[in-house]
């Protein structure tokens, strides 16, 4: 009887202990654009890695079913209720998310921002996934790469609010300023809000509109993806050509079929990693004037909270097939 009574009693106290290391394990929510798009599945895979090397975190995946403002602060206000540690989210709007992300920071909940960010006044920190000037240059180099330094050139990117392609967008008109590339005309910009078929939609607009069109600049994985469909629906392969940002899995088959010289991106994996890992510094107060990104390395915030992660990475004919079999 006293044996039972002891294994009872130990049992119970392992059931406790249990409940309160449940109680105790640090919630991160993940709130990127839209669900359903490769390049936050890769950055959901880098968010698990982190929680898996730091311990006793718990990594809530969600987005909108589209990419809007108002199905993000649907989501926040929903994860304030639920008391989560810390809130990353990548934003479809810059400014129309601040109520509900102060509103969660006065409760207490790390809110971060990465890849799209949030205005300085609703985040604690936004990670770039590189520097701005450093994409709008890349994009406008491959894009000299794919068709010379003369001709009509246009820009399909996703929203017409997202900071990021904003901000990249501009860099590379800056770019465009220059006298090596005065032979080049950008005509228009466009945008596919990230949705496949508007984005299809818009480049086909595109080949109507600028009969002598010759490159495609699509800052967003979804545009530069169906801009490359449309070129091959349209049997323009040759004749326009599409560089950008996209997934080595999403573009590898554009690349083979002639549609796509190069296009760029960061490891969305690391993305992901880096700023899980950088909300945990929040959440347990080692936040400071350097954050640690665990494998990849340190953030160093600006007087804007901002800090990139690393330069983007070129991938064409030579090494796109390698890198699809990852994301």
């Amino acid at each position: 009887m006293k044996f039972a009574k002891t294994l009872t009693a130990a049992v119970l106290a392992a059931g406790l202990a249990f409940s309160a290391q449940a109680a105790d394990k640090m919630k991160v929510a993940m709130v990127v654009k839209t669900l359903g798009n490769g390049f936050f599945d890769a950055a959901h895979q880098g968010a698990d890695e982190a929680a898996k090397q730091l311990g006793n975190m718990e990594i809530i995946f969600t987005g909108p079913a589209k990419a809007t403002a108002e199905g993000q602060i649907e989501l926040i206000n929903s994860l304030i209720a639920q008391k989560v540690d810390a809130i990353v989210i990548s934003a479809n709007d810059p400014d129309a998310l601040v109520p509900a992300t102060k509103k969660a920071m006065a409760r207490g909940i790390k809110v971060l921002s990465f890849d799209s960010g949030i205005a300085k006044e609703g985040r604690l920190f936004n990670l770039l996934p590189s520097s701005n000037a450093l994409i709008g240059e890349k994009l406008i180099k491959m894009t000299v790469e794919a068709v010379g330094k003369t001709g009509e050139i246009a820009i399909l990117s996703a929203t017409a609010q997202a900071t990021n392609q904003n901000a990249w967008i501009e860099e590379a008109k800056k770019v465009l300023t220059k006298p090596e590339y005065a032979g080049l005309k950008l005509v228009t910009v466009v945008y596919g809000d990230d949705q496949t078929d508007k984005s299809y939609r818009e480049a086909q607009g595109l080949f109507k509109s600028y009969p002598n069109l010759k490159a495609i600049i699509a800052p967003t994985t979804v545009g530069i993806a169906a801009a490359s469909k449309a070129v091959v629906d349209g049997n323009l392969v040759g004749k326009v050509f599409v560089t950008g940002l996209g997934l080595p899995s999403e573009m590898a088959g554009h690349v083979k079929s002639g549609a796509v010289k190069s296009f760029a991106i960061w490891n969305p994996i690391d993305l992901g990693y880096s700023i899980t890992y950088a909300a945990h510094e929040f959440v347990t107060g080692k936040a400071g004037k350097t954050i640690s990104l665990g494998r990849v390395g340190t953030a160093t915030p600006d007087a804007n909270g901002e800090a990139p992660m690393a330069e983007p990475f070129t991938y064409d004919a030579s090494n796109v097939e390698k890198f699809a079999k990852f994301f």
